[in-house]
């Protein structure tokens, strides 16, 4: 693959974005990286990746089709604006929660091409969903390429309401982190059931991996799933009167990604 990448911040996610790159096929020789602390740099560099500390150190010949924002979103103010030399001959990609296709018209230009991501964590084992959505001027050439880089860690989709994306970002931008919870308070669950911390450990871990994993796999949607292994009168369905009770985990769910959302709306602006 030809296309010619800029990557901006090479921390976890851009350092999973760029492993899958590689694999995927671009050539390191295409891929430039502005990162100032470089210690983990060597296996791309030997992959023919150039990394430079700052942009001013960008060889001044390097013309990239697509130029992805990885900084923290507290950063942007201070990174974005060097980059609008670049508006009407790339695409801008961001991965920032709560920074706006409007913020990066603000600092790039109102004609430059902009797609603002939503990613999740899950990236790093490239079993990641990320979500993606673009102003007027993002050609479908660009959108379709640029769907196939985020594919490299995972799964991707195009949106077309930008506003849509704080729901996705309280659905899976922050829904690793119900996933974790609730591998958690399993865990403890068990131990207070008897189980020692190490085996109750392993039961939950284990059972939220094989789960998911199941889900993927299944034809099934989750609902059938969970019918599935509810015997009528059995251990499941005790549970599950808990679970699915009043004040349940559909109605802490909802009440949850409630909340994300209007935290997201407020940190956009």
């Amino acid at each position: 693959m030809d296309t010619k990448i800029l990557l901006v911040g090479c921390g976890k996610m851009g350092g999973a974005l760029l492993g899958g790159w590689l694999d995927q096929g671009i050539q390191g020789a295409n891929v430039h990286a502005i990162e100032p602390f470089q210690d983990f740099a060597g296996p791309f560099i030997e992959q023919s990746v150039t990394f430079h500390g700052t942009l001013d150190q960008l060889d001044a010949g390097f013309e990239p089709d697509f130029v992805l924002f990885a900084v923290k979103p507290q950063m942007m103010d201070d990174v974005v604006p060097a980059y609008a030399r670049f508006a009407g001959q790339t695409t801008f990609i961001s991965i920032a929660a709560g920074k706006t296709i409007g913020y990066f018209e603000s600092k790039l230009g109102d004609t430059a091409a902009i797609i603002r991501t939503m990613p999740n964590t899950p990236a790093a084992v490239r079993r990641g969903i990320t979500i993606a959505c673009g102003n007027a001027s993002v050609t479908n050439a660009a959108k379709e390429t640029c769907l196939s880089l985020l594919a490299a860690v995972g799964e991707a989709s195009w949106l077309e309401d930008e506003s849509l994306l704080d729901a996705v970002t309280a659905v899976s931008g922050s829904g690793p982190a119900y996933v974790f919870l609730l591998a958690e308070t399993m865990t403890q669950a068990g131990i207070e059931a008897g189980l020692s911390a190490e085996m109750a450990t392993q039961l939950a871990v284990q059972t939220v991996a094989g789960s998911g994993e199941l889900l993927v796999q299944s034809d099934d949607d989750a609902a059938n799933l969970r019918v599935n292994v509810t015997s009528p009168g059995g251990t499941t369905e005790a549970a599950l009167s808990i679970l699915m009770g009043k004040y349940g985990m559909q109605e802490l769910m909802s009440e949850a990604i409630a909340k994300a959302v209007q935290r997201s709306k407020e940190l956009a602006g």
